[in-house]
């Protein structure tokens, strides 16, 4: 169990995909994002394995959730900035968590 204090640690955000493209330089499938969080956040980087259920040019546009206070953590010859949220299937399969409805870059998520 987590307290309530340790759960407002996370800060949790909803950011646009403005870029996707395949991570070339990894031994497990995985995509190079590039999303905007907003003015006051901006543009974040981050490597996600969401190969089996996305095609780059389909992430484009698509408004996600992630963690923005993670460090920074390299992975190959990338570093990744943020950490997008996704439900792990049996297959680890990840579907990303989503927003049904626009709302702004750099929403808290709470």
């Amino acid at each position: 169990m987590i307290s309530w204090d340790d759960f407002s640690k996370i800060d949790m955000r909803v950011g646009t995909i403005i870029h996707a493209e395949v991570f070339e330089e990894v031994r497990n499938p995985a995509y190079k994002l590039k999303i905007d969080f907003g003015e006051d956040i901006g543009v974040k980087k981050s490597s996600a394995q969401i190969t089996k259920v996305y095609q780059p040019k389909e992430l484009v546009g698509k408004q996600v959730v992630a963690v923005v206070n993670f460090p920074p953590k390299q992975i190959a010859n990338f570093m990744s900035e943020c950490l997008v949220m996704g439900a792990i299937g049996e297959d680890k399969e990840v579907n990303l968590i989503t927003m049904d409805n626009p709302v702004a870059n750099g929403q808290k998520i709470g």
